[in-house]
Protein backbone atom coordinates (compact mmCIF):
# COMPACT_ATOMS: atom_id res chain seq x y z
CA UNK A 1 0.00 0.00 0.00
CA UNK A 2 1.31 3.23 -1.44
CA UNK A 3 0.93 6.47 1.48
CA UNK A 4 0.03 9.30 -0.53
CA UNK A 5 0.08 12.51 1.14
CA UNK A 6 -1.53 15.59 -0.69
CA UNK A 7 -0.47 19.13 -0.04
CA UNK A 8 -2.22 21.85 -0.97
CA UNK A 9 -0.72 25.33 -0.50
CA UNK A 10 -2.08 27.34 1.96
CA UNK A 11 -4.26 30.54 1.74
CA UNK A 12 -2.92 33.95 0.77
CA UNK A 13 -3.38 35.76 3.93
CA UNK A 14 -6.52 37.94 4.06
CA UNK A 15 -5.97 41.70 2.75
CA UNK A 16 -5.92 44.47 5.12
CA UNK A 17 -9.40 45.87 5.80
CA UNK A 18 -8.85 48.88 2.80
CA UNK A 19 -7.31 46.00 0.71
CA UNK A 20 -10.04 43.76 0.81
CA UNK A 21 -11.43 43.09 -2.65
CA UNK A 22 -15.62 43.50 -4.08
CA UNK A 23 -17.06 40.29 -3.92
CA UNK A 24 -16.57 40.04 -7.74
CA UNK A 25 -13.35 40.20 -7.43
CA UNK A 26 -12.66 36.23 -5.25
CA UNK A 27 -12.10 33.49 -7.24
CA UNK A 28 -15.74 31.69 -6.86
CA UNK A 29 -17.17 35.19 -7.97
CA UNK A 30 -14.86 35.09 -10.74
CA UNK A 31 -15.49 31.64 -12.37
CA UNK A 32 -19.41 32.04 -12.85
CA UNK A 33 -19.57 35.22 -15.52
CA UNK A 34 -23.09 36.44 -15.80
CA UNK A 35 -24.62 36.51 -19.72
CA UNK A 36 -23.29 39.61 -19.82
CA UNK A 37 -19.96 38.57 -19.48
CA UNK A 38 -19.89 40.86 -15.63
CA UNK A 39 -18.56 38.32 -12.51
CA UNK A 40 -21.80 38.65 -10.16
CA UNK A 41 -21.13 39.32 -6.57
CA UNK A 42 -21.42 37.07 -3.72
CA UNK A 43 -24.65 35.75 -3.50
CA UNK A 44 -27.16 35.75 -0.51
CA UNK A 45 -26.01 32.23 0.07
CA UNK A 46 -22.44 32.71 -0.09
CA UNK A 47 -22.28 35.78 2.34
CA UNK A 48 -24.51 33.74 5.02
CA UNK A 49 -21.75 30.97 5.16
CA UNK A 50 -19.55 33.24 5.09
CA UNK A 51 -21.08 34.79 8.22
CA UNK A 52 -21.41 31.25 9.28
CA UNK A 53 -18.18 30.49 9.61
CA UNK A 54 -17.17 33.32 11.28
CA UNK A 55 -19.52 33.09 13.98
CA UNK A 56 -18.30 29.80 14.50
CA UNK A 57 -14.70 31.55 14.52
CA UNK A 58 -15.81 34.21 17.30
CA UNK A 59 -17.80 31.73 19.24
CA UNK A 60 -14.64 29.65 19.73
CA UNK A 61 -12.52 32.58 20.40
CA UNK A 62 -14.74 34.01 23.20
CA UNK A 63 -14.86 30.38 24.71
CA UNK A 64 -11.30 30.43 24.62
CA UNK A 65 -11.52 34.07 26.77
CA UNK A 66 -14.15 32.76 28.42
CA UNK A 67 -16.25 36.15 28.04
CA UNK A 68 -20.21 35.72 27.33
CA UNK A 69 -21.69 37.24 24.42
CA UNK A 70 -24.21 37.16 21.67
CA UNK A 71 -23.56 36.76 17.63
CA UNK A 72 -26.01 38.55 14.83
CA UNK A 73 -25.27 37.73 11.37
CA UNK A 74 -26.46 40.00 9.11
CA UNK A 75 -26.51 40.12 4.94
CA UNK A 76 -26.53 43.90 3.83
CA UNK A 77 -24.59 46.12 1.35
CA UNK A 78 -22.85 43.03 -0.02
CA UNK A 79 -20.82 42.24 2.75
CA UNK A 80 -21.92 39.55 5.96
CA UNK A 81 -21.87 41.65 9.53
CA UNK A 82 -21.05 39.93 12.72
CA UNK A 83 -22.07 41.80 15.65
CA UNK A 84 -21.57 40.31 19.32
CA UNK A 85 -22.94 41.49 21.78
CA UNK A 86 -23.28 41.00 25.73
CA UNK A 87 -26.09 41.58 28.51
CA UNK A 88 -24.75 43.12 31.72
CA UNK A 89 -21.39 43.77 33.11
CA UNK A 90 -19.16 41.61 30.90
CA UNK A 91 -15.18 42.04 29.40
CA UNK A 92 -16.36 42.31 26.42
CA UNK A 93 -15.62 45.95 26.56
CA UNK A 94 -11.81 44.70 26.24
CA UNK A 95 -12.05 43.55 23.10
CA UNK A 96 -14.34 46.30 21.75
CA UNK A 97 -11.55 48.78 21.61
CA UNK A 98 -11.40 49.98 17.90
CA UNK A 99 -7.45 48.61 17.76
CA UNK A 100 -8.43 44.84 19.08
CA UNK A 101 -11.82 45.21 16.81
CA UNK A 102 -9.60 45.59 13.86
CA UNK A 103 -7.12 43.01 14.69
CA UNK A 104 -10.08 40.27 15.72
CA UNK A 105 -11.66 41.23 12.39
CA UNK A 106 -8.93 40.47 10.53
CA UNK A 107 -8.24 36.86 12.33
CA UNK A 108 -11.94 36.15 11.40
CA UNK A 109 -11.56 37.49 8.22
CA UNK A 110 -8.40 34.56 7.65
CA UNK A 111 -10.30 31.87 8.94
CA UNK A 112 -13.16 32.34 6.87
CA UNK A 113 -11.25 32.48 3.76
CA UNK A 114 -9.00 29.49 4.72
CA UNK A 115 -12.71 27.40 5.42
CA UNK A 116 -14.04 29.21 2.06
CA UNK A 117 -11.03 29.99 0.16
CA UNK A 118 -13.02 33.33 -1.00
CA UNK A 119 -11.71 36.65 0.09
CA UNK A 120 -13.74 38.02 2.70
CA UNK A 121 -14.92 41.77 3.52
CA UNK A 122 -16.84 40.79 6.57
CA UNK A 123 -17.53 43.65 9.25
CA UNK A 124 -16.87 42.96 12.75
CA UNK A 125 -18.40 44.59 15.42
CA UNK A 126 -18.29 44.06 19.48
CA UNK A 127 -20.07 45.98 21.53
CA UNK A 128 -21.74 48.60 19.75
CA UNK A 129 -17.81 49.63 18.33
CA UNK A 130 -19.19 50.50 15.09
CA UNK A 131 -21.56 52.56 16.29
CA UNK A 132 -19.51 54.48 18.65
CA UNK A 133 -16.50 55.27 15.89
CA UNK A 134 -19.60 55.86 13.72
CA UNK A 135 -20.37 58.70 15.91
CA UNK A 136 -16.88 59.91 16.86
CA UNK A 137 -16.94 59.93 12.63
CA UNK A 138 -19.89 62.33 12.49
CA UNK A 139 -18.58 64.71 15.32
CA UNK A 140 -14.80 65.00 13.14
CA UNK A 141 -17.12 65.98 9.89
CA UNK A 142 -19.24 68.22 12.18
CA UNK A 143 -15.76 70.15 13.11
CA UNK A 144 -14.51 70.10 9.82
CA UNK A 145 -17.44 71.85 7.96
CA UNK A 146 -17.68 74.60 10.81
CA UNK A 147 -13.90 75.44 9.90
CA UNK A 148 -15.05 75.63 6.41
CA UNK A 149 -17.92 77.46 7.31
CA UNK A 150 -15.82 79.86 9.15
CA UNK A 151 -13.97 80.77 6.17
CA UNK A 152 -11.29 77.78 5.76
CA UNK A 153 -10.60 76.78 2.45
CA UNK A 154 -11.05 72.64 3.06
CA UNK A 155 -10.73 70.67 6.09
CA UNK A 156 -8.37 67.32 6.16
CA UNK A 157 -9.22 64.53 8.74
CA UNK A 158 -6.86 62.04 9.97
CA UNK A 159 -5.70 59.11 8.26
CA UNK A 160 -8.76 55.91 8.76
CA UNK A 161 -9.70 52.57 6.90
CA UNK A 162 -11.57 52.66 3.89
CA UNK A 163 -14.52 51.78 5.51
CA UNK A 164 -14.51 54.76 7.71
CA UNK A 165 -13.91 57.24 4.56
CA UNK A 166 -17.10 55.30 2.85
CA UNK A 167 -18.95 56.72 5.66
CA UNK A 168 -17.42 59.65 5.93
CA UNK A 169 -17.60 60.30 2.25
CA UNK A 170 -22.07 59.54 2.86
CA UNK A 171 -21.74 62.11 5.70
CA UNK A 172 -19.72 64.74 4.02
CA UNK A 173 -22.58 64.64 0.91
CA UNK A 174 -25.65 64.80 3.02
CA UNK A 175 -24.43 67.81 4.62
CA UNK A 176 -24.24 69.80 0.80
CA UNK A 177 -20.12 69.27 0.76
CA UNK A 178 -17.86 67.73 -0.99
CA UNK A 179 -14.45 65.29 -0.11
CA UNK A 180 -11.98 62.85 -1.20
CA UNK A 181 -9.41 60.71 -0.51
CA UNK A 182 -5.71 61.72 -0.62
CA UNK A 183 -2.64 60.18 0.25
CA UNK A 184 -1.28 56.58 0.48
CA UNK A 185 -1.52 53.07 2.25
CA UNK A 186 -1.90 54.59 6.01
CA UNK A 187 -1.82 57.86 4.85
CA UNK A 188 -4.78 57.67 3.20
CA UNK A 189 -7.31 60.35 4.39
CA UNK A 190 -10.34 62.54 3.47
CA UNK A 191 -10.30 66.23 2.53
CA UNK A 192 -13.67 68.16 2.48
CA UNK A 193 -14.38 71.27 0.85
CA UNK A 194 -17.29 73.21 -0.48
CA UNK A 195 -19.42 71.60 -2.83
Amino acid sequence: MTDQTQTTPAPALAPSFDEAPLPAETPAAAAAPTAEGEAPASTLAQLEDEGDVAADYIEEFLDICDLDGDIDIEVRNGRAYLSVTATGDTNLRVLSRPDAVQALQELTRLAVQTKTGAFSRLILDIGGSRDARESELAQLVDRAIERIEEGATSASLPPMSSYERKLVHDMVGERGFVSESRGEARERHTVITRG
